[in-house]
């Protein structure tokens, strides 16, 4: 297969810039892989779709404010008169991180812009007026320092900040959430809390899980007195998520790691569920690819753990564990689209997403959802 074959057009109006008034206003496309049917229905109807014993397995990783502006800090030197002496002029120059990986406390891998302009060696300073030049209100907060201590592809930056401050509590004063950039606005404080699912608990993502959007806690309640279990996962949402797609042949694509985490009393739940056949209904992407990273690794069992997938699901795939999925609309010739393709047929994945656009569904992170049994 090609990465055409994952194509289709949508007119850009439809591209959601905001959530839902209500989380479960959502419309929710129903597929039917067996029937090779689909039909229209609304979020809120999801329990009726669902059966008792069925396993519902979410990424509760929680999204962290991890869009950075700042400035580069830098020394050159410049000959003065015939002496040729040299003085130390304070350069800075507006900069933009986005935070993608977190290596350990004070490290992560940063998507760096303008990244052909920031060297190894660099000084990067964030916060309250490192980013002159930027609305006043956007940059309020203690200053972050860090130094790019290493150099990758597509402006791929190690950033290592600097000691005697909390790096996490930082962020939070001064970061941004990271939308995509298909919303074309800027974050604004209400996506503080609609850019997050409520029941995420365990922060590292640099994208939400967005499939889990539409819930609430009612929702979940409601699940609840249906039969339905709930398992808990984590996936940290970073570049393996949404990097494009560079390789000619769709099998030389490579993902950037993400970490993911499975705790004890999950992996016991699911590994139960399996065994008495019941179905697990995997909601959102992530969750799907950790499931089947931890099963393919362990002979189709689920372990508890911490590790990386850098999984990468393609029709042809055999899936394992997951037998639903709850998912958003994804971009075409995404790996996201590829995944749901490899789940259902491609073909009738496609005419769904016909339908959709025919039937003005709104699409991406803030738009409705498909469910796919």
């Amino acid at each position: 297969m090609e990465l055409q074959d994952f194509d289709y057009h949508l007119p850009p109006e439809l591209v959601a810039q905001y959530p839902s008034r209500r989380r479960a206003d959502s419309r929710m496309l129903v597929v039917r892989r067996n029937e090779r049917r689909f039909e229209d229905a609304l979020f809120r109807d999801l329990p009726q779709f669902l059966a008792s014993g069925d396993v519902l397995a979410l990424n509760n990783s929680r999204v962290v404010p991890a869009r950075l502006f700042g400035r580069r800090l830098g020394v050159r030197s410049q000959p003065v008169g015939k002496r040729n002496l040299k003085r130390n002029e304070h350069l800075s120059a507006t900069i933009e991180a986005l935070l993608v990986r977190q290596l350990d406390e004070r490290t992560w891998e940063a998507l760096v812009r303008p990244g052909r302009k920031v060297g190894l060696g660099e000084r990067l300073s964030f916060g309250r007026r490192a980013a002159q030049g930027i609305a006043t209100a956007r940059a309020q907060g203690p200053v972050l320092e860090a130094q790019v201590v290493g150099r990758g592809e597509f402006g791929l930056r190690t950033l290592r900040f600097a000691e005697g401050r909390s790096v996490a509590r930082a962020v939070e004063k001064i970061g941004h959430v990271p939308l995509p950039p298909y919303i074309r606005r800027e974050d604004e404080k209400s996506d503080r809390l609609r850019y997050q699912t409520v029941y995420a608990r365990r922060p590292g993502s640099v994208a939400a899980p967005t499939a889990g959007l539409h819930f609430t806690k009612a929702m979940l309640a409601a699940l609840e007195r249906r039969g339905v279990e709930r398992a808990e996962i984590t996936l940290h949402v970073g570049l393996g998520t949404f990097q494009p797609v560079h390789a000619a042949a769709l099998g030389a694509h490579r993902l950037h790691p993400e970490m993911f985490h499975v705790e004890r009393a999950a992996a016991a739940q699911l590994n139960q569920a399996l065994t008495e056949g019941r179905r697990v209904i995997a909601v959102g992407t992530t969750t799907v690819r950790t499931l089947e990273h931890v099963a393919a690794e362990n002979g189709g069992r689920i372990v508890a753990g911490t590790g990386e997938t850098r999984l990468f699901i393609l029709p042809g795939f055999r899936f394992r564990v997951v037998g639903g999925l709850l998912t958003n609309f994804h971009l075409p010739q995404s790996t996201l689209l590829m995944l749901v393709a490899a789940f259902a047929e491609r073909e009738l994945i496609l005419k769904a997403y016909e339908h959709a656009v025919r039937e003005r569904y709104r699409f991406y992170s803030y738009g409705d959802c498909m469910l796919i049994l």
